[in-house]
């Protein structure tokens, strides 16, 4: 900054950084997201026909903040998409691994362990069966 004197530089470069290092804060808050806590589901949720997971595969249930895969015909798994790292809603799935867009952490759809950092804790598990041809997840399903 030609004419302004050392001192103002480093008090002007400061408030920049300090600027800065308050996005990364809010961004690393649990539930990102307006400042409304996310979770999974805290009571059961009918989540739709079971034949629309595929065997070997899984689907992201957003709204919900829960993920379903389906290692075999008659076996289904259900998992919270809110991260463990730092609380923010996973959105993103691809085959059977799930990465959070806040930090990138990385997780196993059909057993919920870390597959990459920065979350360190495995997601956690969400009771889910099938009643009537359709998938029900949450507590008391």
């Amino acid at each position: 900054m030609p004419g302004t004197s050392p001192a103002r530089r480093t008090v002007l470069r400061g408030a920049a950084l300090a600027g800065t290092a308050g996005l990364g804060i809010a961004a690393c808050s649990p539930g990102g997201s307006g400042g409304r806590a996310e979770s999974a589901p805290t009571a059961p949720v009918d989540l739709g026909k079971a034949d629309e997971v595929p065997v070997g595969g899984a689907k992201l249930y957003r709204d919900e903040n829960v993920v379903v895969s389906r290692p075999a015909a008659d076996e289904y798994a259900a998992f919270s998409t809110i991260c463990t790292h730092a609380g923010c809603p996973i959105s993103m799935l691809e085959g059977t691994e799930l990465t959070c867009s806040c930090h990138g952490s990385k997780f196993d759809a059909e057993t919920g362990k870390v597959l990459h950092d920065p979350a360190t804790r495995p997601l956690a598990k969400v009771p889910v069966e099938v009643k009537n041809g359709k998938i029900v997840a949450g507590p008391a399903a």
